[in-house]
């Protein structure tokens, strides 16, 4: 008979081990299952570990990455006098049958060694997912669960890794002590396990699968940075200075790629960062694909607004682009702060932060009248309520840029509380919107991202203005480079803006039609 155990296993606890104990020292002789049936004697010939979510890590519900996870499990089974096999389950989402996936997998991965059957396994768990064996006909004991109330009698392994990112001290906390099992202690100290799990869940702005939002569109996505790729490294490779060059939010590592290419840096190092799951796995995968001409690509799923991610004084070059505008929206201006403080430290002295973003403008608090197009789409409101991202995004093209402006008013940033003032006044007999320049700009710079809508409707571009960013940046140290300046996207200007909408400023003489602001940076700044 084997014993399967199937979860995520971040750590193996004391109680755990005693109840392992017990049924192999008994052959699960008199215990009782979920459904409160007696088991007979049964010799037990291996313990089983079905480690889920093992293709995930870093994050706040997967902070331990499966070869630690394996490591603990075979530190553990050292103290069981019986053969433990360990078996990675990735991650597939919520599915119905995600047990049936689960013993698919092992059957998959033992190569046929372990096909487990009710007949052969009994399985040993304690929460919700015990049905799902269950209704498969398997015989289930209850390990933590109490099954006469129906209530945990014993805290579960997850509960003591929140205990853990919640100590002051967790190699000292008592109670830690006495829930967890050595085995996993020892593993936890020996690689600092304990202090990367309190970095990672005390982590205010990342979710709990590592991303930053849960509304985003990642094909799409993708998709919109390969194609704009070329324009990104071409702007700002002049400046790339040769040695360790790091790309933070390195998205699906496209500007890496061309690096990669340049005969300039064919012997220096590249390090990806990106915060996203999602992302971070598709790297990863090009780099097995052989996508990089460079061999030493190196990337991590980190956040770099709560810690360093590289050494201190150890990076020449470090790269971002379209990113500290979703550090301020996601987070808040501080966490801008701090991360253009972490980038200080990393780089070398000499060595160059290229940050490549959107910006606001100036005058961002001037009152302005905003003239939008209504006849070139539909007026009908009939968008709300739609989620699903590609049937927002047809029913956002078809709308008008006065009736698409009327949808983003609702929406901007309304989750975060923000409600964007503005009136419809008429001049002349031409209808306008009086607003400020900022929430003009954010508007004029957003309204064309119908294919993630929902993402970015929780971003703001306009909150600094280069002026704003020079300071923020000499206030940390940093020394911004001549070179470095605000823009305007004449594309989208000509494309996106340009007989659908115009700019005015009230003048006591009438309106004075005011030029489309900057929209764009490039800010090189040297330490």
């Amino acid at each position: 008979m084997f014993l399967l155990i199937p979860g995520r296993h971040h750590l193996l606890s004391d109680f755990q081990f005693k109840y392992l104990h017990r049924l192999l020292q008994n052959q699960l002789e008199g215990e009782q299952d979920v459904q409160g049936q007696t088991m007979p004697a049964s010799a037990i010939t291996a313990v089983i570990f079905a480690v889920t979510s093992a293709n995930h890590l870093g994050t706040k519900r997967n902070p331990v990455p499966f070869y630690l996870r394996a490591m603990i499990i075979q530190e553990f089974s050292s103290y069981l006098d019986i053969p433990v096999f360990v078996y990675g389950i990735d991650d597939v989402g919520e599915i119905s049958d995600f047990a049936g996936y689960t013993l698919k997998s092992i059957r998959h991965s033992s190569e046929g060694l372990h096909q487990l059957t009710p007949e052969n396994t009994v399985v040993i768990c304690s929460t919700a997912v015990k049905d799902m064996y269950t209704s498969l006909g398997y015989k289930v004991l209850p390990a933590e669960l109490d099954i006469t109330t129906g209530q945990l009698e014993h805290p579960l392994p997850w509960d003591i890794v929140r205990l853990i990112a919640q100590s002051p001290d967790w190699q000292k906390d008592r109670t830690v002590l006495d829930l967890i099992h050595p085995a996993s202690f020892k593993i936890w100290k020996q690689y600092k396990i304990g202090e990367k799990v309190q970095h990672i869940l005390k982590d205010p702005i990342i979710g709990a699968d590592g991303d930053l939002t849960t509304t985003r569109d990642y094909n799409a996505y993708v998709k919109q940075m390969d194609e704009i790729a070329a324009l990104k490294y071409q702007e700002t490779a002049p400046y790339i200075q040769p040695g360790n060059i790091g790309d933070i939010g390195c998205a699906a590592g496209s500007w890496i790629k061309m690096g990669c290419e340049d005969e300039r840096l064919h012997e220096c190092d590249f390090y990806g960062i990106e915060v996203s799951r999602h992302l971070f796995e598709i790297c990863y995968q090009r780099k097995h694909n052989g996508d990089f001409a460079n061999p030493s690509v190196f990337f991590s799923q980190k956040n770099a607004v709560t810690s360093l991610v590289f050494d201190p004084g150890s990076m020449n070059t470090i790269h971002t682009s379209s990113l500290t505008h979703e550090i301020a929206s996601y987070g808040s201006e501080q966490d801008l702060r701090d991360f253009i403080a972490n980038r200080y430290q990393e780089l070398a002295p000499g060595g160059v932060w290229i940050n490549r973003d959107v910006v606001g403008p100036e005058n961002k608090n001037e009152i302005v009248l905003l003239w939008l197009d209504h006849t070139d789409g539909e007026n009908k409101q009939w968008a709300a309520g739609i989620t699903d991202n590609q049937e927002l995004a047809a029913a956002l093209e078809k709308l008008s840029t006065r009736a698409k402006f009327i949808r983003f008013a609702q929406d901007f940033r309304h989750q975060e509380g923000y409600k964007l003032a503005y009136e419809w006044v008429t001049i002349g007999g031409q209808t306008y919107c009086r607003l400020r320049m900022q929430d003009a700009c954010e508007f004029l710079f957003t309204k064309d991202y119908t294919d993630n809508w929902l993402s970015e409707m929780h971003e703001t571009f306009c909150f600094w203005s280069f002026a704003d960013w020079k300071h923020e940046l000499e206030c940390a140290g940093f020394r911004v480079d001549k070179l470095s300046k605000p823009y305007r996207n004449e594309w989208i200007v000509e494309n996106r803006l340009e007989g659908k909408t115009k700019l005015f400023r009230e003048q006591e003489d009438g309106l004075q039609e005011i030029p489309f602001p900057v929209s764009h940076m490039l800010l090189l700044a040297r330490k």
